[in-house]
């Protein structure tokens, strides 16, 4: 049995016909290799399952690995990175295909005419992100700010999930957005401050307590500063950024990584990086409100039954519905049939059980080239046709996360609409 991905042999032509065999021995499901992304600024939090012999596996210099991306078909914009950093690989008996490679193929016979049609790619994928600490108050480019470089903007959700987050590391807080009243001003005098020490933007924001089993939808333009819980990000396909916090927990941040996505000419202009925030959303007075997300069960099934699927990730930025994002769970012994609207991308988070009769079972240890078999992407008209899920565990529940493209659910709940159940 192969157990490693360098034992597969990389195909990158003509791979119409091994992407074929493996949506016909799968029931239109796709099995994905993990994909795990290092990042130099950042502090493992060790709670993605990777073996802690391989958390530097790209080097010391490349940094510690604490992302696991999922149905990746965008490229990581890391520094020295490898040819494929981010790039998610189907995976089949002794071959492996780029997911990127294999839509750009089949177009909308795995991603759904409309998605296809618009972007002609699959446009978003999700992660795991997960720090020992927090990390800087940043924010990601719009679509508008990010053409500048030629890139894409980048809206953002979360999620808590329970299973990876049994410990909360050292700071389960988020800030988010700037406190009401906060001005341009005060601002662009953190910025002025940056080689001074703590330019002290923290001040003008609010930390919110981090609970599992919750989540936020962000928008671009919007400061956040992530706390210490490992998060299940369904994002756009985009890696942009500024960080405007130049210390945190005594470590330097670069001007560098406040720039990096600006035009090269804007990269002292103090004004231009200030009214790249979204003002009106991060002086918002009801943030919360706006933004905070608990879970709804959908109306496939029931709170009490044997399948219980709830919407995780919902809502609208600027009436557009960038992804959304569901958590299945089957309890022991139990099976279902789960229609959806469009294609998506899946990641077992507990449990064992089977996806359209192949394996899924979430590891509890994985090497740096090892193969798993948690994680999957399933083609539009397999969503449409249903996917039949079995949990085969005695004892425990079979839970898994899925997110899907833009504009798939139209019907799906919108923020706030926790508070009326």
């Amino acid at each position: 049995m192969t157990r490693s991905i360098t034992d597969l042999r990389s195909v990158d032509t003509n791979v119409r016909p091994i992407v074929e065999a493996a949506l016909s021995s799968g029931g239109g499901v796709l099995r994905l290799a993990p994909c795990w992304v290092p990042r130099s600024f950042l502090q493992p939090g060790r709670r993605l399952k990777l073996h802690p012999d391989d958390l530097y596996a790209f080097g010391l210099d490349r940094g510690g690995i604490d992302e696991r991306w999922f149905g990746s078909t965008t490229e990581a914009a890391n520094e020295g990175r490898v040819h494929d950093e981010g790039l998610s690989y189907i995976v089949h008996e002794d071959q492996r295909v780029l997911l990127r490679d294999a839509i750009e193929e089949f177009g909308s016979e795995l991603i759904g005419e409309s998605i296809w049609n618009k972007y002609h790619k699959w446009p978003v994928y999700a992660k795991f992100f997960d720090n020992m600490g927090p990390i800087p108050h940043h924010m990601h480019q719009s679509d508008e700010q990010a053409a500048l470089v030629g890139r894409e903007g980048k809206p953002e959700a979360y999620y808590f999930p329970p299973q990876h987050n049994t410990i909360e590391n050292r700071f389960p807080y988020t800030f988010f957005g700037l406190a009401p009243g906060t001005t341009r001003e005060q601002v662009r005098k953190c910025l002025e401050d940056w080689n001074r020490g703590d330019n002290h933007i923290l001040d003008y924001s609010a930390a919110y307590r981090l609970t599992p089993g919750t989540g936020w939808l962000v928008g671009p333009g919007i400061l956040h500063a992530p706390g210490s819980l490992c998060t299940y990000e369904p994002q756009w396909g985009s890696d942009v950024f500024g960080m405007y916090q130049n210390l945190v927990e005594g470590r330097e941040v670069p001007w560098s990584l406040l720039v990096k996505d600006m035009p090269s000419d804007k990269h002292s202009d103090l004004d231009f990086i200030v009214d790249q925030l979204d003002w009106d959303a991060n002086v918002d007075p009801n943030f919360k409100r706006n933004h905070y997300v608990e879970p709804i069960t959908t109306e496939q099934t029931e709170p009490s039954g044997p399948c219980v699927d709830k919407w995780i990730t919902y809502g609208r930025i600027n009436q557009q519905q960038y992804f959304t994002a569901k958590e299945l769970t089957i309890e022991p012994g139990g099976s279902g049939t789960i229609r959806d609207n469009g294609a998506f991308s899946l990641i077992a988070v507990q449990g064992e059980g089977r996806i359209n009769g192949i394996a899924l079972r979430c590891p509890t240890l994985i090497r740096f080239h090892e193969l798993t078999q948690d994680e999957v992407f399933v083609t539009d008209s397999a969503a449409q046709a249903g996917v039949r899920y079995e949990n085969t565990s005695e004892c425990e529940p079979l839970v898994t996360l899925r997110y899907f493209g833009p504009e798939a659910n139209p019907d799906a709940p919108q923020i706030g609409d926790h508070m009326q159940r």
